[in-house]
């Protein structure tokens, strides 16, 4: 038995300081995770957790020290920036219990879940799924994954993100409304969780639009800074 057609090649994401590349599974990410950002969309208080996802090969790996070219999406006139800290999976499972999380992160990155804006207002406004305006090619910038074991004190991490040199984005990981644990309970309740999945955490309020040209460079204290210009 052969493939119908040569198989695409699998994404992957360095590893810093070694010449392993992590496979990517799935890309989960969480919606509205910091009180600010909630309340910017429109939203306030803890409300229960929910997810949306990316394919695997929306990730656009940029090398620390690199600026990352994106294409400007098609179809919108308003894609905006989300800075986030990535959460990598080295170990799989289900009904995992928040206690056991952290036997479970491969390590963390700096991303960015970029949205196109318009069309996620329209599909929501229509009752339908956000895929347009979350799923598309290259919306998943991401820096090579750290270790866990190097990323020093992630919960307390400041987050942050500026375009063409003024910031946008500043925050504290320890803002997160659920935080890295509680989240990869949540979820592994809902799918099976394997190694290889990336789960983008929440981004904290700013969240605006960027036009072509823009310089965005972000970053999570510990981690490498991300750098990104839109194409």
């Amino acid at each position: 038995m052969s493939y119908a057609f040569p198989p695409a090649p699998v994404a992957t994401v360095p590893v810093v300081g070694s010449d392993r590349l992590f496979p990517v599974h799935r890309i989960y990410c969480v919606g509205r995770n910091y009180a600010e950002h909630a309340k910017e969309m429109g939203f306030s208080g803890r409300e229960a957790p929910f997810f949306f996802m990316k394919p695997a090969d929306a990730v656009l790996v940029v090398q620390e020290g690199d600026t990352g070219a994106m294409p400007y999406p098609t179809l919108t006139k308003d894609l905006h920036h989300e800075i986030e800290l990535v959460v990598a999976l080295g170990k799989g499972g289900k009904n995992i219990k928040a206690a056991d999380a952290a036997s479970h992160i491969f390590g963390y990155a700096v991303g960015l879940d970029m949205t196109r804006r318009d069309l996620q207002a329209e599909a929501k406004k229509q009752g339908r799924p956000w895929d347009i305006a979350k799923g598309f090619d290259y919306s998943a910038p991401i820096t090579p994954i750290v270790p866990a074991d190097q990323a020093g004190d992630i919960h307390q991490a400041d987050i942050w993100l500026n375009v063409n040199g003024s910031k946008r984005q500043a925050s504290n990981v320890d803002k997160l409304i659920w935080n890295i644990a509680e989240t990869i309970e949540v979820l592994s309740q809902a799918w099976e969780l394997q190694p290889g999945d990336l789960i983008f955490s929440g981004t904290p309020e700013g969240v605006a639009a960027v036009a072509q040209g823009d310089l965005l460079e972000g970053g999570v204290t510990g981690l490498p800074t991300l750098k990104v210009r839109l194409g």
